[in-house]
């Protein structure tokens, strides 16, 4: 488990939330914004942060960023139904992955190993959610069927995948990065309080 100082786990909120801000405004990638990285960041939230007052928070932070782009933005609607609302558990579901991963977080090979498995079981879980929620339960499709399901997943579940691993690729370099950076000599523990494998 991560050893976080209040204040190293507030600056985290801060850039998370900050990421969210650029990065969900939009919506979709192109040459002018930068893919989302909501779900990093609610995974990222689990890893690092252990206040749980800030899902709760980035949650709303989120639905206020969609209502803003939609309203003034000029982004479309269409992803607003009743499905809308499977976000959330899609989001605790990241956040509890986050968390997950963070109780036996550790600098090596295997933790690497242990990291890609979380978190694709994470994302995958939270991809169901949100595709399958959409397609069954957001009315713009007349008569889903679980083929058509697979047909959505084969088409969004990569792409999606692709930017989480994006996002998490770059936080795990930050990490690492500052976790040797703040290392002093003879002391086996990281930045983050957690033990390095010899």
């Amino acid at each position: 488990m991560f050893t976080l100082t209040s204040r190293q786990q507030y600056g985290i909120v801060a850039v998370l939330a900050l990421m969210m801000l650029l990065t969900r405004s939009h919506h979709w990638a192109s040459i002018h914004s930068l893919p989302d990285a909501s779900w990093a960041i609610f995974f990222l939230l689990g890893v690092y942060v252990r206040a749980l007052w800030v899902v709760p928070a980035l949650i709303a932070a989120s639905v206020a960023i969609d209502y803003v782009a939609i309203t003034w933005g000029g982004v479309s609607d269409f992803c607003v139904s009743p499905a809308y609302w499977l976000l959330i558990p899609a989001y605790l579901v990241l956040f509890a992955g986050g968390r997950f991963y963070a109780r036996g977080h550790r600098l090596s090979l295997l933790g690497l190993f242990r990291l890609v498995g979380v978190a694709l079981v994470a994302v995958a879980v939270a991809q169901l959610l949100t595709t399958g929620g959409f397609y069954f339960y957001s009315g713009r499709f007349a008569e889903p069927t679980l083929a058509g399901l697979v047909l959505r997943l084969e088409k969004y579940f990569p792409p999606m995948l692709g930017t989480f691993a994006l996002y998490l690729g770059l936080a795990a370099t930050v990490h690492v990065a500052l976790a040797a950076a703040f290392r002093r000599d003879g002391d086996p523990r990281t930045l983050m309080g957690t033990r390095r494998e010899r």
